[in-house]
């Protein structure tokens, strides 16, 4: 483990950025489910650093992230999905994001309109295009393909109609145990139908109305965790093979520290302002226990957490067989 740890009363490491940025999302020694969101773009002071000044943001792992979102495209298509009545939404996403993503990163990316002419710049990529909004072939790729290859987040894109929000587009390659494939053009509280408690709690009926009323150009956000054997983001259920097995066996392992990650979504919810659909963005970070243990409080938090957790919400999130062990080397240190 890397010796490089905080001391902010006197000041006399900096920790890595990796961990100075990561969304740390406890604010308690316990979890339960909540709707727990909040006005996006504030920024969230934690014992480590601060994160959530941005609403796209850009990090160490930016191009090998797109590398592997490529990567997982081309090998299972079915992870982009977009039902014909969204392409509306798509190019209003387009539309929305890549101004925010050139004015909260300027040193690497620009955008420019003209009418419905744009043109777009990303340093990092080498990439320096022109387009027409509402023209697919004015891109390199379809809409929906070439947002994902900018920005690192996953995009979900609700329809609003019948009173309800439906699931009918989304470019989806890092989803935490579930399928977009399977769940594209189910309503949204189709999609929440297997996680425990959250229905008799009324929770994500509530979060259902929360969305219903967002307003055009409204944007807000809220976390949510689980955990992850390697740095591994495509845990899809579609790859459950790969990587079902690690959860069985790392308990036993000596590295679990450096193998074992807390996997937080920042999830970004907007109303777009002219086709009305809800854009869903899904940031995830992961960070080894071991930079986790970096900062005390966040590793005697965490250790409690995993310890108090009740096992339904344990055994949906995937980590039952290994929490305790997780828990134990945690609050050991």
């Amino acid at each position: 483990m890397s010796t490089n740890v905080i001391d902010k009363d006197r000041g006399t490491a900096v920790l890595p950025e990796r961990i100075r940025r990561f969304p740390f999302p406890f604010r308690s020694d316990s979890y339960r489910y909540s709707t727990n969101v909040e006005p996006a773009l504030k920024a969230v002071e934690t014992e480590a650093g601060e994160w959530g000044s941005r609403l796209l943001d850009i990090d160490e792992h930016y191009l090998q992230e797109l590398k592997e979102r490529d990567g997982v495209l081309n090998r299972d298509p079915t992870r982009m999905q977009v039902l014909p009545h969204m392409r509306p939404a798509v190019w209003d996403a387009i539309a929305t994001l890549l101004p925010a993503m050139a004015e909260e990163h300027p040193e690497a990316m620009s955008f420019h309109r003209e009418g419905n002419v744009c043109r777009w710049g990303n340093t990092l990529q080498n990439l320096a295009i022109q387009f027409t909004i509402g023209d697919d072939d004015s891109l390199p790729m379809s809409p929906l393909r070439f947002l994902g290859s900018q920005i690192q987040d996953d995009i979900a894109l609700l329809d609003h109609r019948e009173d309800a929000l439906w699931l009918d587009a989304g470019l989806v390659t890092f989803a935490a145990d579930w399928s977009f494939g399977f769940d594209v053009g189910m309503k949204f509280l189709e999609v929440h139908g297997p996680v425990p408690r959250v229905h008799e709690e009324h929770i994500i009926t509530r979060a259902h109305q929360f969305l219903l009323r967002l307003q055009p150009g409204e944007k807000y956000r809220r976390t949510n965790w689980t955990m992850t054997v390697d740095r591994r983001l495509d845990t899809s259920t579609e790859t459950y093979p790969e990587w079902a097995q690690d959860r069985a066996t790392v308990a036993e392992d000596p590295a679990l520290p450096d193998r074992l990650h807390l996997r937080v979504e920042v999830q970004h919810l907007i109303r777009l302002p002219h086709s009305g659909a809800v854009l869903f963005l899904v940031r995830t970070h992961l960070l080894s226990l071991s930079d986790i243990a970096e900062v005390p409080a966040w590793r005697e938090r965490l250790g409690r957490v995993l310890a108090e957790l009740p096992e339904d919400m344990a055994e949906y999130k995937g980590i039952s067989r290994y929490r305790e062990a997780a828990s134990a080397w945690l609050l050991a240190l």
